[in-house]
């Protein structure tokens, strides 16, 4: 049996990020030390799930805006919000509530505005100190908002065998001559 060139093989020699840290920014790689330590004593899941997220590539790490962040912190008074990502400014928000956050990075619009309302913007060592299990925090991720993610497939299960409906073929253009004969009509064999 022989290689298959196109695909190039198997991925030999690809260690995973969890295994070695391929970030180079060195806060980060003191926080994944300090992460894992608290991982492996404490047996929290919140600091296993916190120690998987700094791994993250960026990509993996999307921001969130303020006003996402304050719709998911109301009723939840006395909880510190945790990001593993960074926090940007939404400037469609009149008035920013009171908030406790812990993120890795903040721009500069959105601290002003968590510290003028009243709230405080954390890094993770300080959460670690105040809360090495994550008690009284709230674990919080942005949205996942690439153009690229409309190609990909939807994983399947047994419930949902339709990987590919609706999703977006890479086409020159949208027109009446390109991509519409077979698995796109059922005229022509079958119909995706």
């Amino acid at each position: 049996m022989g290689i298959d060139l196109k695909a190039g093989g198997r991925r030999v020699g690809h260690k995973s990020s969890m295994k070695v840290v391929k970030t180079q920014n060195p806060y980060n790689k003191l926080l994944i030390k300090l992460y894992k330590f608290l991982a492996r004593r404490t047996d929290s899941k919140f600091c296993a799930t916190v120690l998987k997220r700094l791994h993250m590539s960026k990509t993996n790490k999307p921001p969130i805006g303020l006003n996402r962040l304050s719709k998911y912190m109301t009723k939840k008074d006395g909880k510190t919000a945790v990001v593993v990502g960074k926090v940007t400014d939404d400037v469609r928000m009149l008035e920013c509530p009171k908030m406790s956050i812990c993120a890795l990075g903040f721009t500069e619009g959105a601290r002003k505005r968590i510290v003028a309302a009243g709230g405080e913007c954390i890094t993770f060592d300080q959460l670690a100190l105040r809360a090495p299990k994550g008690s009284n925090t709230v674990l919080l991720r942005g949205p996942k908002s690439r153009s690229a993610l409309a190609h990909f497939g939807h994983r399947t299960t047994v419930a949902n065998p339709h990987t590919h409906n609706a999703v977006k073929p890479y086409v020159r253009s949208k027109g009446r001559k390109f991509e519409r004969a077979r698995g796109r009509r059922g005229s022509r064999g079958f119909k995706v």
